[in-house]
């Protein structure tokens, strides 16, 4: 895998991520996640993910707002991120995948 740099780099998001990636278990992530943000913000990266999913299903953006209450811009964005973003999506997907 080949070096990434983020333009949101810095000191306090490297704390954060690192602070993620100690979490041990779904139960964890939830007691962390829930004091962390907001019941809105963990329901809206939970939604673009599921939308990531259903995309790389090929599914049509009706369906994915049907089934996930994403508006089309939310749709339209992650889409993009998919084809022209930073990998995140698909590395997170496929590693699921394999699962």
């Amino acid at each position: 895998m080949s070096t990434f740099e983020s333009k949101l780099k810095s000191q306090e998001l490297d704390y954060f991520f690192k602070a993620v990636l100690e979490l041990k278990d779904v139960e964890e992530c939830y007691r962390f996640f829930e004091d962390v943000s907001t019941i809105v913000e963990i329901k809206a990266l939970s939604q673009r993910l599921q939308v990531a999913k259903m995309l790389k299903e090929k599914k049509t953006y009706t369906e994915i707002a049907e089934n996930t209450g994403a508006s089309t811009a939310t749709i339209s964005r992650v889409n993009r991120c998919l084809n022209y973003g930073s990998e995140g999506y698909n590395l997170i997907l496929n590693r699921l995948e394999e699962k």
